[in-house]
């Protein structure tokens, strides 16, 4: 295989799993093993970070600071709480101030197009940022055209994931997800970068 081939799969191998530790981060409270793959994080490369290279030094030093207990209760107070956590992770409510609101209308109907079926098991709407990126990492993965990645994107994502992370970042009970946010942020961004010069 040529080495630029190579070099695009590495790419979007990269990507996806990077969209993946996102939604794995946001689904539930860390376990041990995530904790360990986060502590092995490091930027690519060798010249001097940016910032998701940074992000992704200060998310492995974090991942060696807090036990399972304190990620949990972190977790809770972040994202469920008593009634309603401090952030709320649904593109509706971004978008519309509500829940359950025409955004995720239109995402289901654009899953549906993308062949996606809803799993009965699960009670979340699909705009939680977790399920999001699950969905894109899987398009990546099976090679969706990057027209179609981007179109998704900037309907489904880039209209209200900034502001989210912004929020999560800034929350009172963040201590281990303030490094999430940030290189949830920083990878964003380079995401709008490389869809808007890839497509």
């Amino acid at each position: 295989m040529p080495a630029a081939d190579e070099m695009i799969e590495d790419e979007q191998r990269y990507r996806a799993s990077a969209y993946s530790l996102l939604a794995a981060l946001l689904r539930a409270a860390p376990n041990q093993a995530l904790l360990d793959h986060l502590g092995k994080l490091s930027p690519p490369g060798d010249d001097e970070p940016d910032a998701l290279g940074e992000a992704m030094v200060q998310l492995a030093a974090a991942a060696s600071k807090f036990d399972l207990d304190q990620l949990e209760d972190e977790y809770n107070n972040l994202f469920i709480g008593i009634g309603k956590g401090e952030v709320v992770p649904y593109g509706s409510w971004y978008l519309t101030g509500f829940l359950m609101e025409k955004p995720l209308a239109d995402l289901r109907d654009d899953l549906k197009l993308l062949g996606f079926e809803r799993n009965d098991d699960i009670h979340e709407p699909e705009d939680h940022a977790a399920a999001i990126f699950e969905v894109f990492s899987v398009m990546i993965n099976d090679a969706s055209g990057l027209t179609e990645q981007q179109r998704f994107f900037d309907k489904h994502m880039k209209p209200w994931l900034g502001r989210f992370f912004a929020d999560l970042g800034n929350a009172r009970s963040a201590d281990f997800y303030k490094p999430v946010a940030h290189f949830g942020a920083a990878f964003i961004d380079l995401e709008q970068a490389y869809l808007s010069m890839r497509s």
